[in-house]
């Protein structure tokens, strides 16, 4: 890659308004399951969010209403959307401390001196 190039665009930050975020979503809805008896089995309240242009998927079955599911899939629809749109800043490299360094090499001597303990003894030939 040319240094001359600009880098990579970020992904664009989520719609400002829900029913703008919606329009790009496909919305799936399904019956919740699990704990809950007649009203959880019977009524699909599960709320699962495709987003289109992104293929991110979130799904909430938390609550027994879809209303409240959609609302709480598309809050966490948009905290992923921004989480992916914030730059990532780039790592900087530090330096290992002397201590470490002497603590590592430390390491390899000890076992070096178990290995060579390990060895039969040399003969004299």
């Amino acid at each position: 890659m040319a240094e001359d190039q600009p880098p990579e665009t970020s992904p664009t930050p989520p719609p400002p308004d829900d029913s703008a975020l919606l329009d790009q979503c496909r919305v799936d809805t399904f019956r919740a399951g699990g704990k809950g008896g007649q009203h959880q089995n019977r009524t699909e309240s599960g709320v699962r969010l495709v987003h289109v242009p992104t293929g991110l998927v979130v799904t909430s079955r938390t609550h027994r209403s879809q209303r409240r599911n959609l609302e709480a899939a598309l809050a966490e629809l948009r905290r992923r959307l921004e989480e992916r749109a914030r730059p990532r800043r780039k790592r900087v490299a530090t330096k290992v401390p002397a201590a470490e360094k002497a603590r590592r090499l430390e390491e390899k001597r000890r076992r070096k001196r178990t290995k060579d303990m390990r060895r039969p003894p040399e003969t004299d030939g």
